[in-house]
């Protein structure tokens, strides 16, 4: 998958984890695409470490989708816990 790809499967996997998971939170498109390929990355891993194979090879894959959403869903109640404990 290409930057492009990347970059795509981001942004909408971040918009779909901040739907999932609605909250009060601010950020743009940067964020919102920071949140989801960071999830991406996550959710990746953490299959890798269960074995489950490679779930983030193809972008028209439904693992690589499922796998970059529960992973910016994990990212933003994380985050959501750490800004609430601050705030």
């Amino acid at each position: 998958m290409g930057v492009i790809g990347w970059i795509l499967l981001g942004f909408l996997a971040g918009v779909i984890a901040k739907a999932v998971a609605p909250g009060d939170e601010r950020g743009g498109c940067i964020l919102t695409t920071l949140l989801g390929i960071g999830g991406a990355l996550l959710g990746g891993f953490i299959a890798s470490l269960l074995d489950l194979g490679d779930p983030i090879d193809e972008f028209f894959d439904l693992s690589t989708w499922l796998a970059a959403i529960i992973g910016a869903v994990v990212i933003l109640v994380v985050w959501r816990a750490i800004s609430n404990r601050r705030g």
